[in-house]
């Protein structure tokens, strides 16, 4: 019995670790068994395409190369985004994007009231993008994506790891 429960429980740290297509530079360990990290090279950027069924959930990502790439970029492939928390042992940003008109809004270490504009080195542009590629304001985002390039202040001080917590509010 001890043995099934070490297999069950050697097969769930499996299943969460995704190593995917260009992934041998990461680890990356999902919370929920169903979420899926894919790790795409695109043009001068390193995109993390992010599916999670339940729509409630995070991953660490971890680097095993020596620095992280120029860019970047997370894709969200949630339906909406009530929440997204950021965080490495250095700073942690959160987001969100309005369900009416597509908008969002960015704050660092908690201070939803301090929201961050353009001109902030933490700045993120988020794009909402529908099946495919194109830009669009419609929430809820069928086949599409939310996505945002991450600041690279966000990796000041080069981290070993960030962890991605997400909150889709259209829920299945």
């Amino acid at each position: 019995m001890s043995e099934l429960i070490a297999i069950f429980g050697l097969s769930m740290v499996l299943l969460c670790t995704m190593v995917h297509e260009d992934a041998s530079a990461f680890k990356i360990t999902t919370k929920r068994s169903d979420d899926r990290v894919d790790v795409k090279t695109k043009d001068d950027k390193i995109v993390f395409v992010i599916r999670s069924p339940f729509g409630i959930s995070n991953a660490i990502i971890e680097r095993t190369a020596e620095q992280w790439p120029e860019k970047v970029v997370i894709q969200l492939r949630l339906n909406g985004l009530e929440n997204l928390k950021l965080s490495t042992d250095q700073i942690k940003l959160e987001a969100s994007v309005s369900s009416q008109n597509g908008d969002a809004r960015i704050w660092k270490e908690g201070k939803e009231n301090s929201l961050l504009d353009s001109n902030s080195l933490h700045w993120m542009e988020f794009k909402i993008l529908d099946n495919d590629g194109e830009p669009t304001k419609t929430i809820p985002v069928k086949d599409g994506c939310i996505e945002m390039q991450l600041p690279k202040m966000f990796f000041a001080g080069n981290p070993k790891s960030f962890k991605l917590e997400w909150i889709d509010f259209y829920r299945n």
